[in-house]
């Protein structure tokens, strides 16, 4: 039978390993929750009036950049960015496929905001690399076959593209829009120097094209193949025989020059 001291001992024992109950911590308070979203609310309208509501970022200017032909007005006027909106407003991809849309001219434009109030179109215009002649006027056509622009005269250092085979078996089987192409890919493979010296890419079949150059000088041409090949060949010969009046660069690695 425990005595007791022994007793006092066990509920000392027990009440030392009951842990003391530890502080309670409070939340926050409903009026701090209230001043914290007060303060949020204020600062998105805030936020919000500024991009939306202030005159201070608003289209006060569209600046163009990188144009030839067109006109810093034309490309203006196609985009449709109206002046005094909004600038967060603007859609640039919007503003970006409507000008490719309007204008085939431009083969890109990179639309960017410039705070606190430009809109900057950066455009990039096609380069005519072959013309077809059609009613009189003439077709620009860039280097993948895009047709873009009609004019009057024909642009100078422009080749026109001849279609010179009639109606035959290989032209059936091809058809025009491919022959067009394997034209357009002959001119655009030319050199600068050379394509401004070719007056006409005559195409008597997809691998009977030739080259009409200033001085009456011919090139055979072949296929639309190996064009670049071909080029460095055609380049080759020109200096190493300017005297020639036809070349031959249908077999790249065995080009040859002919006439005097």
């Amino acid at each position: 039978m425990a005595g007791p001291t022994t007793a006092r001992a066990r509920e000392d024992g027990a009440s030392q390993a009951r842990p003391a109950s530890a502080p309670r911590r409070r939340g926050p308070s409903r009026r701090g929750v209230l001043v914290v979203l007060v303060a949020l609310t204020l600062l998105v309208g805030g936020g919000t009036y500024l991009l939306y509501g202030s005159p201070w970022l608003r289209v006060r200017q569209v600046r163009v950049t990188g144009t030839r032909v067109l006109s810093a007005a034309e490309v203006r006027d196609a985009a449709g960015i109206g002046v005094g909106e909004a600038l967060v407003s603007v859609d640039t991809g919007a503003v970006a496929s409507r000008l490719r849309a309007a204008v085939p001219r431009i083969a890109s434009v990179t639309v960017d905001r410039s705070w606190p109030d430009t809109v900057a179109l950066k455009v990039t215009e096609r380069t005519p690399k072959a013309l077809l002649e059609q009613g009189g006027k003439y077709v620009e056509v860039d280097g993948d076959g895009v047709r873009y622009a009609t004019d009057t005269t024909a642009p100078a250092g422009v080749p026109v593209v001849e279609l010179t085979g009639g109606s035959s078996g290989g032209n059936r089987y091809f058809g025009t829009a491919v022959l067009l192409h394997a034209a357009v890919q002959v001119a655009a493979d030319l050199p600068e120097s050379v394509r401004k010296q070719t007056k006409t890419i005559a195409v008597k079949s997809f691998d009977g094209i030739s080259l009409e150059l200033t001085g009456g000088r011919g090139v055979l041409w072949g296929g639309p193949d190996n064009g670049s090949q071909k080029a460095v060949a055609l380049t080759a010969l020109l200096k190493a025989a300017p005297g020639a009046t036809h070349y031959d660069v249908s077999a790249p690695t065995d080009p040859a020059s002919s006439g005097s």
